[in-house]
């Protein structure tokens, strides 16, 4: 079958969490350092727990700490970010992880704002949001870190690119256009008010999608040969009625027109929980005074 090159998640986030595991492996044989990662989860809701857990398998196989922290779906935001703050004094924990969503009647923002920036592995904080943004460095978001890497295995040089972001939330969105400014690139963000939306695509040398809208991204929205990161995931019921996960991008269409795409699922999903490994580590060396693992430095 011709068509876009596959840009393979799986593949990629393998080869991170090997050079992860490689850093840790070191901080422990040089410096007696275990690298942990606290997870708070607030309810019992299921596809936080399948989350959570994978991330705790994904901790023991790279050789991390992981510590879980359960609370009742009645829990205050007092009571979450009690918690936090107890988490910032263990000198276990380097990296701390409140799992979203929250309840609707926890202040997410304040319990984001609660996390100590050095230990704030998921890059919410808004002190580490504004170092993003000031090109300093900071503990990026993992999700928009991820498709980074992704973009640079298929176009390496992105100075003077056009890029394109349809989606300006505070986890994907905005994140992304600092990182892409920061790699040189000419950035667009589209949004619910944005005029001409695939105009403004078609123009794009890379474009980036992270609306949650199932193929809302066609192929003649792209540009011949473009690179497509899809960030979205959804699941749709087929004709069958047989559950599939599907992207933000008509991926069969869009694969005739672009010059590399990423599947889903296998693209940008395995990379966040890569880059959330990653993260820690660096956080557990940042937070010591030790240089940043040689096997993580870009």
């Amino acid at each position: 079958m011709s068509g876009a090159t596959l840009i393979d998640g799986n593949a990629i986030a393998a080869a991170l969490r090997q050079r992860v595991a490689e850093a840790a492996a070191g901080l422990r044989a040089d410096h007696g350092v275990v690298p942990g990662l606290a997870a708070i989860i607030v309810g019992d809701d299921p596809a936080s727990r399948i989350y959570v857990r994978n991330k705790a398998h994904a901790c023991a196989a790279a050789g991390l700490a992981s510590f879980e922290h359960t609370l009742p779906a009645s829990a205050s935001a007092a009571d979450v970010i009690a918690l936090v703050r107890r988490l910032a004094t263990d000198e276990r924990v380097d990296g701390i992880l409140v799992q979203l969503p929250l309840p609707p009647h926890v202040d997410a923002r304040a319990v984001i704002t609660a996390i100590e920036p050095a230990k704030d592995v998921d890059g919410f904080h808004p002190l580490n949001i504004g170092r993003l943004w000031a090109g300093e460095t900071t503990l990026v978001p993992c999700t928009p870190q991820g498709c980074m890497i992704l973009l640079r295995s298929a176009l390496p040089t992105l100075g003077g690119a056009e890029a394109v972001v349809v989606g300006r939330s505070q986890v994907v969105g905005r994140p992304l256009a600092a990182l892409l400014l920061a790699a040189d690139c000419t950035v667009t963000l589209v949004h619910t008010k944005s005029r001409d939306v695939p105009a403004i695509c078609r123009r794009a040398d890379v474009l980036l999608a992270a609306v949650g809208q199932p193929a809302m991204v066609k192929a003649d929205w792209i540009k011949p040969g473009a690179v497509v990161i899809d960030v979205g995931i959804s699941r749709t019921v087929t004709t069958e009625g047989h559950t599939r996960l599907v992207g933000d991008v008509d991926f069969a269409a869009a694969r005739e027109v672009a010059g590399a795409i990423t599947p889903v699922p296998g693209g940008v999903g395995p990379m966040t929980i890569a880059c959330l490994l990653q993260n820690t580590v660096l956080a557990a060396c940042r937070r010591r005074g030790l240089p940043d693992p040689s096997a993580l430095r870009s």
